[in-house]
């Protein structure tokens, strides 16, 4: 787990070094810089495998140069297969693993890769650049391409180094709905992210670039699980219990996050089977209604786990708000981010690797909305337009914000619409421009009227979407602000290529929401254990802002500070506020929203 850059551009030292040190934080073990031809390559290291510094980069591996930021879980198997091939090899490490499958198999070698990564091979010969990021978006790569120019790193604010960009007002409009910057754009106009499952050949010579995607999800159920119920549990154990062994494979310290639900809690049980007394870590609310950390010792205790539990420190984690842009270099509004850095720095003490259970939500239907949603298109969505929308506004009128929500959900055109709302806030009157931000670009995804389930297809959209470009997002930035490497073996992509496979009746049956997870769980842990109400990974922030932090939000939103922030309706936006405070309205993650914007662009003199 690294951080990258490159550029064709001609920098000073310091101005590289300066570029290198912003991110210093996702590498601290070594910092390198390398020179060849037009290229500058440039990588702050957090040396997990073959810790020896002759696997530090930028590395050479014949006329090829690399900077990768991740990690090849598979890099064993595929390099026993490259030795047969006559390739040799002077590291331990999977950096040059990566090289030899290029020259090997070319672009194809990304077939090959089991692992979260970005990278970019400068191939000397050939003057070009061959950059790649892993399926599902683990590890992030912005680039900015004009003409000639060509930059590119882990995070923007590098490439925003001694450049003068604009502000992308379409990506300040998407936040503002969707609560992070979707892919390809950035918060900045003229910087562009590399979309997940994708590559792209850069030709110095010709200043030409072309991108492409090697994998995607199976939209139209190409591959469909023929077995029963009990042969997909068993393949699906078998694939979850490698996911898991191959990600415990690292030459510094390991452990599990333990929330003590269903995913963590079967990472947590398939690492404690395959190694005694794996530290574990929770994070503890001294808010009751938040704390669920008895539920993570419980389990703890069932595996024998060595399990530390950290407590979510008011002050800590207000210090973490006040300086929340300097660790997401682009403005996200995910406010579980602020616990997720908690987690991580005291995790960091001791462990530099630490499994989580992210992924299975998206990939089994586990969430509560795939209910509701169900229910609804079920339901009231059978009924024609013309019908729900009156019932709409009659709801509407109650004085209960819940019931205003489902009086504009009622009148949505279809619940493929319904449930994009849903995720982008149907009540959006203080965004001046809500639909600008609609449709979204992966609405292929429901336009394509295959015979999936509609919960088959929101499933896909939120791999594509939220799973990428907000939980993603969160935990690369969370856990790298403190030089802690981050593995999920849920977001194996052959867990998501199987799960994809599977009927709708294997993960979501009459309400029972991840099913064959659970299933294959139970096999570790018992059933009463889990016998409770799903909850979700959030800060107290709703009380916080009528209390604690009431002054700090009416400073930070005052009408002149509002006056700085583009795309919202003001005087919508202090009435939002204002329903918040009287307790009339629960506006935390719209106000969440506004503050970490305005953190951001006063940081950057907007």
């Amino acid at each position: 787990m690294c951080g990258i850059y490159g550029s064709t551009i001609k920098y000073s030292d310091d101005v590289v070094r300066s570029k290198l040190g912003i991110i210093n934080f996702r590498g601290p073990d070594y910092c390198g810089i390398m020179q060849i031809d037009d290229v500058t390559l440039g990588h702050n290291r957090l040396a997990i495998l073959d810790l020896d510094s002759r696997s530090n980069q930028p590395l050479s591996y014949f006329h090829l140069q690399i900077v990768f930021n991740g990690e090849i879980y598979n890099y064993k198997e595929i390099k026993e297969k490259l030795l047969k091939k006559g390739y040799r090899f002077s590291t331990k490490s999977d950096t040059e693993v990566i090289c030899a499958a290029y020259l090997a198999y070319g672009k194809e070698c990304l077939d090959h890769f089991n692992g979260m990564f970005a990278f970019v091979i400068y191939d000397s010969t050939r003057k070009r650049f061959f950059g790649a990021r892993d399926r599902l978006g683990k590890k992030p790569l912005y680039y900015s391409h004009q003409g000639r120019l060509f930059e590119f790193a882990s995070q923007s604010s590098q490439i925003k180094i001694n450049r003068e960009f604009s502000l992308d007002n379409q990506s300040v409009n998407d936040y503002l709905i969707w609560g992070y910057i979707p892919e390809p754009n950035s918060i900045w106009k003229e910087v562009k992210q590399l979309p997940a499952g994708s590559f792209f050949v850069y030709d110095l010579e010709k200043g030409a670039l072309e991108i492409d995607k090697y994998w995607d999800v199976d939209y139209d159920r190409k591959n469909i699980f023929s077995g029963t119920y009990d042969d997909a549990k068993i393949k699906l154990k078998e694939i979850l219990n490698d996911a898991v062994s191959i990600r415990m494979h690292a030459d510094v310290p390991l452990g599990v996050f333990l929330s003590g639900g269903i995913d963590s809690s079967l990472v947590a049980a398939i690492a404690a089977s395959k190694k005694d007394k794996v530290k574990t870590f929770s994070i503890k609310f001294q808010e009751k209604d938040f704390d669920e950390s008895q539920y993570a010792i419980q389990v703890a205790e069932h595996l024998r786990t060595e399990h530390h539990t950290i407590l979510c420190n008011y002050d800590e984690g207000i210090d973490l708000i006040n300086n929340f842009s300097t660790y997401y270099d682009e403005p996200f509004a995910d406010s579980s981010a602020i616990p997720t850095m908690l987690l991580s720095k005291h995790t960091r003490k001791q462990v530099t690797v630490a499994l989580s259970g992210d992924g299975g939500d998206e990939a089994f239907a586990g969430y509560e909305r795939y209910k509701w949603i169900n229910l609804v298109n079920k339901s009231i969505f059978k009924l024609p337009l013309p019908i729900r929308k009156p019932i709409g506004k009659l709801v509407s009128m109650s004085p209960k914000y819940k019931h205003k929500l489902i009086g504009l959900g009622v009148g949505e055109k279809d619940i493929e619409s319904l449930y994009i709302k849903m995720l982008g806030g149907l009540e959006n009157s203080w965004i001046k421009d809500p639909e600008k931000g609609m449709p979204t670009p992966f609405m292929h995804i429901f336009e394509n009227k295959s015979d999936k389930d509609f919960l088959e297809r929101i499933s896909d959209f939120d791999i594509k979407t939220y799973l990428n470009g907000d939980i993603n997002t969160k935990v690369d930035r969370a856990s790298m602000a403190f030089s802690l490497e981050s593995r999920a073996p849920l977001m194996d992509y052959r867990v998501v290529e199987f799960s994809r496979s599977l009927p709708l009746s294997f993960k979501y049956n009459r309400g029972n929401q991840k099913m064959i997870l659970k299933d294959v769980l139970y096999d570790y842990l018992p059933h009463r254990l889990f016998d409770r109400p799903k909850s979700g990974f959030t800060m107290p922030l709703k009380d916080w802002f009528r209390n604690e932090l009431k002054s700090y939000v009416m400073d930070n939103l005052s009408s002149s500070s509002l006056q700085n922030i583009p795309g919202i309706n003001i005087q919508r936006t202090q009435e939002i506020i204002k329903q918040h405070m009287d307790g009339k309205w629960n506006r935390y993650p719209q106000i969440w929203k506004l503050l970490v914007l305005s953190q951001w662009l006063k940081k950057h003199n907007f």
